[in-house]
This record gives structure tokens, sequence and C-alpha cells, in this order.
């Protein structure tokens, strides 16, 4: 459902985040090993999170890569997705077809648009700091 990219974005920001808590920054090649991305590719769409405001880089011998932690709770997961993707999952087309609408439906357009409608939602209310939360207290994980 989401790209490559955006998976490894969500990760490297949920990464990000349970450092952050721990007042330490990390660098693009500790993303890209806890996260299992290659480095350049890490590194691209960590400059996309800069860019868009969701995450901060910090240059220098102490820099890195962090969050405030008082933005933690007010990052969505919806806000990740779009730095990265775009908002093509909300308006894209199930089965990919480049003209898909209520007028020229696609053989599932009326099934998927409450998935999309359904995955905006959840897009939309799931914060950062539940992520990583999650992650902190041992009931998810990022990697095996």
């Amino acid at each position: 459902m989401f790209s490559k990219a955006c998976e490894y974005g969500i990760k490297a920001c949920i990464f990000i985040a349970i450092n952050s808590y721990e007042g330490k920054r990390v660098s693009p090649k500790e993303i890209a090993e806890e996260i299992n991305s290659p480095h350049a590719f890490t590194a691209k769409i960590l400059q996309a999170l800069v860019r868009q405001r969701v995450i901060d880089s910090v240059k220098g011998a102490y820099g890195g890569f962090e969050v405030s932690k008082n933005e933690i709770q007010h990052i969505k997961l919806a806000q990740i997705v779009k730095a990265i993707d775009g908002d093509r999952i909300y308006n894209g087309c199930g089965l990919g077809l480049e003209k898909c609408d209520e007028k020229h439906p696609c053989p599932v357009h009326d099934k998927f648009k409450g998935v999309r409608d359904e995955l905006k939602q959840m897009l939309e209310n799931t914060s950062l700091e539940e992520l990583a939360l999650n992650i902190k207290s041992g009931s998810a994980f990022l990697k095996l």
C-alpha cells in the first residue's frame, strides 16, 4: 500500500522519535542499519522529511536527526506519508489505472473507496508518539 520509500520513512521517524525521547540524535548510518534500508536511499528519504519539517537535522560533530520531544505527540502518520508519497494514497485507483473516478470506475472502485477512507482516518489519527511508545514498551517492534 505504501511505497518502499514511505515504509522506510515511517520506520526512520519512529526510530528517530525513540532516540529523541532519550535526548539522542541519530546518524543516517544508524538509521539505515536499524531499519534495514540502503544508506543512500535512507539519506534521500531523510532529506525529504527534513524539507517537509517532519524531523530536524543538526550538523556538526554532535549532529544527526532528531524530533523535538514536544513535537512527537503532534506529528501524525499522515504527515510522514505525505512528505514521502504525497497524497496519491488517498486519490489513486485500487488497480493503478490512470483514470478511475465515479464516472469511469474500475471494478474495485466502490469497495476501495471505503478502504481508502479508513486508511486516511487511521493515518490522520495515529501519532508518532503512539508508535514510538509501542516500540519502547515492547508491544510492537521495528525489526526481528
